[in-house]
């Protein structure tokens, strides 16, 4: 059977893939959108198989690697779909894209399905808004070796293409799951799991705590920081030294600080 080829930005198949970007959509399809070759390639590379592939062969360029990856999801099973550049640019995500944009499943197990080893190191987010925060967290998560990254009381949503892309793709590549704060806590508890709050409010420097063992790291929104009953639920609070006139380090850059020293004391 003959790859599609698309050429108009209002063709159904490209409306359908923009009607992604709406959270409703998402989570009654259970479907996300990946736009970017390193981002797919990634999460291919976690086990993803894209529903669907758009691709434009102008955008891509001359790169035998790049091209190489139409095939790699076929080969899937993925559908493929040949874009026109004017029809592909309608519908990419981001400015400048490269030629690949897949409809995915959403990255994301329930808490409960989560696999842990005996002693995980988990970092728990709470309330973040920002998807580029979001993403930093997952690519410090991915980097650090972190075992699973719990969502609590999320206002964001994982399959959110601005997620997916200020990851890097690494939301698929890192064990993922959102849950009620209430939920989260009641899991740790199951899990023998010890909570290391990080906030401002405390006289522990976060060297000053011990990481070894099953333990959480929980980070909150940047203006607002963890809750009252986060807060509460922590076995110990710690903060990071700040020198300069804020008090406060976004939620990414506060999740990576802490999880090395975790990284550090653990593997020492």
């Amino acid at each position: 059977m003959a790859e599609p080829y698309v050429t108009s930005p209002t063709n159904p198949r490209l409306k359908a893939v923009a009607a992604l970007r709406r959270r409703r959509v998402r989570e009654d399809q259970g479907l996300t959108v990946v736009d970017g070759y390193d981002e797919l390639r990634l999460a291919m590379e976690a086990g993803v198989v894209p529903r669907t592939l758009l691709h434009c062969p102008e955008l891509m360029g001359d790169i035998e690697e790049r091209r190489a990856l139409v095939d790699d999801a076929r080969a899937l099973g993925a559908e493929t779909v040949r874009c026109a550049r004017a029809a592909f640019e309608k519908v990419a995500y981001r400015e400048g894209p490269d030629g690949f944009l897949a409809v995915v499943p959403v990255a994301g197990v329930p808490l409960d399905h989560l696999d842990l080893p005996a002693e995980p190191l988990v970092v728990v987010v709470e309330g973040l808004e920002k998807p580029g925060n979001l993403g930093s967290v997952l690519r410090t998560a991915d980097a650090a070796g972190v075992d699973a990254v719990v969502a609590a009381d999320p206002v964001t949503d994982w399959g959110n293409p601005n997620v997916v892309r200020a990851s890097k793709g690494t939301v698929f590549s890192v064990p993922v799951a959102a849950a009620s704060l209430e939920d989260t806590l009641g899991w740790l508890r199951r899990h023998g799991i010890g909570l290391v709050a990080t906030t401002p409010d405390t006289d522990t420097l976060h060297t000053a705590a011990d990481y070894r063992g099953p333990v959480a790291i929980a980070v909150g929104a940047e203006q607002t920081g963890l809750t009252d009953a986060a807060l509460g639920a922590a076995d110990v609070r710690v903060r990071i030294p700040m020198a300069g006139a804020v008090n406060s380090l976004n939620a990414g850059v506060s999740a990576g600080v802490v999880v090395y020293e975790a990284v550090r004391q653990r593997s020492s």
